[in-house]
């Protein structure tokens, strides 16, 4: 008899283990992607039903928040402006996860169920309110971001703007942009097929593309300053030493001819200055200095740059889904022929504007390049901070030294070669870029990147126009000023 009775017991704990094992994974390990899942018709409910909190600009003005409404769903998610900033706001749909942008980022804050909201919840459960979800301010700025929006207008692009010393983003445009409104009406029909307007099947030209963080592209000539950071660092090289240039390069092991755009680029009997070379965008010494350094090299300085590595911009885990950037290539193990061309920002290298914009950020900020970051501070509904996003370094890239060189031969890419890119009073640092692309190379990607004032940087921006048909200069550098300007006279 016992012998059955302890065989009864031991079978009875067992199974209070196996539903103990069972209940933590659906609660702790899986209890996300369940309450993701778009079959849960419960957790959807839930979430619609939720206050949920606002999203904030840095100056207080609001970009999304829920407002009461008499359906099922309680609330209605509603944008302001919504095209200029669904970059960064994300979408809140009925009938569509959250998996963009703050929306998706801090999902868990901004419904009130993350653990750092617990006391909110005992509160509002005990006092017989409705629990608030957390609000998040960011660090963008409604003012510069409209004017890289209206700048950019109809055009198929990007803009990103950095604060130079702490890596805050102040603005993040994409065009063309979608209006998050569309998606969260209580509509489901009117949803989905907005959805599926935007979407078109999630080609390249979907507005639903956050062209910024998410879309990859050429960098041209931009990249330039990376290889001249590389060659900096060796410490056989100076603003004023003698590189080989001429008027074509042919690559290496090939019967192809690599030509400058500019004359000027060509140098003289065959040689140019480095910050000449930088200064009219010299293709043909580039390619070469590229050959001559080595892929190692210049794949190092572009790795310690952010390239090779998805970045992080906001979130984490616990939070929702983070909200992350495109990992930026160069390619690895290049022959030299591939290797010219990836020097000069063709080829095989390409880069989200994000990481362009991290480029310029870390020359203005000594070779330190910040950790770029789009939330300042999360705030309780009782407007308790329940975090504070402090400045982090994400790599000493290269010396103040090697810098300040660099700082002044992107000086004189306007002084000599775009004097269109100058601002009054102000010193501009910047590179541009003309990146080929399409079928026989008959398109341009339009490239600027730069910060100001140069002697005292503030504003790091890299701005992407897409299949263009005009240089860098003339289709990215006047938004590039232009940007530059606001943030300068706030």
């Amino acid at each position: 008899m016992n012998k059955y009775l302890r065989q009864l017991f031991t079978a009875v704990v067992a199974l209070f283990v196996i539903l103990g094992l069972s209940s933590t994974i659906i609660m702790a390990v899986r209890a996300n992607a369940l309450n993701n899942d778009p079959r849960n018709a419960r957790s959807l409910y839930h979430q619609l039903g939720a206050y949920r909190g606002a999203i904030l600009a840095s100056d207080g003005t609001v970009m999304a928040k829920s407002e009461p409404v008499n359906d099922a769903f309680k609330y209605l998610r509603t944008y302001s402006n919504g095209p200029l900033y669904a970059p960064v706001t994300g979408f809140f749909s009925i009938n569509q996860t959250a998996d963009r942008g703050l929306e998706a980022s801090r999902s868990m804050l901004l419904n009130g169920e993350a653990d750092s909201l617990i006391w909110q919840r005992a509160k509002a459960m005990l006092t017989g309110t409705t629990n608030q979800g957390a609000s998040i301010e960011t660090s963008i700025d409604p003012k510069l971001q409209q004017v890289a929006y209206d700048q950019l207008g109809t055009r198929d692009g990007a803009a990103v703007a950095i604060e130079v010393n702490t890596g805050r983003i102040l603005a993040m445009v994409s065009t063309p942009s979608y209006d998050p409104n569309k998606l969260a009406t209580h509509d489901a029909k009117a949803a989905s097929q907005s959805y599926n307007e935007l979407s078109a099947g999630q080609n390249q030209n979907s507005p639903l593309i956050n062209r910024a963080t998410s879309q990859l592209y050429p960098p041209g000539s931009t990249f330039k300053t990376i290889v001249a950071s590389a060659a900096l660092e060796t410490g056989d090289y100076q603003t004023d030493t003698k590189i080989p240039a001429g008027s074509s390069y042919t690559l290496p092991g090939t019967a192809t001819q690599l030509p400058n755009d500019e004359a000027q680029g060509d140098g003289v009997n065959g040689q140019i200055s480095l910050q000449e070379a930088v200064a009219w965008s010299s293709n043909t010494a580039f390619a070469q200095l590229g050959v001559k350094l080595g892929a190692s090299k210049v794949s190092d300085m572009a790795t310690k740059l952010g390239f090779g590595s998805t970045i992080t911009i906001d979130g984490t885990e616990s939070t929702g889904t983070p909200m992350t950037a495109t990992a930026s290539t160069f390619p690895s193990d290049p022959t030299d022929d591939k290797l010219a061309l990836a020097s000069i920002g063709q080829g095989d290298t390409t880069a989200t504007p994000l990481q362009m914009a991290m480029v310029a950020q870390a020359i203005a900020n000594n070779g330190k390049l910040m950790q770029p970051t789009l939330v300042d501070r999360v705030r309780a509904a009782d407007l308790t901070v329940l975090s504070q996003t402090k400045p982090q370094t994400m790599a000493n890239a290269f010396s103040k030294d090697s810098a300040d060189k660099l700082t002044t031969m992107m000086e004189s890419v306007v002084t000599e070669a775009n004097p269109q890119l100058a601002i009054d009073g102000i010193k501009v640092a910047a590179k541009t870029g003309t990146a080929q692309i399409g079928i026989d190379n008959s398109a341009i990607d339009g490239w600027a990147i730069g910060f100001a004032p140069a002697d005292n940087p503030q504003i790091a921006v890299a701005v992407l126009v897409h299949n263009t048909d005009v240089h860098g200069s003339l289709a990215a550098g006047p938004i590039m000023r232009a940007m530059m300007q606001e943030a300068l006279q706030q």
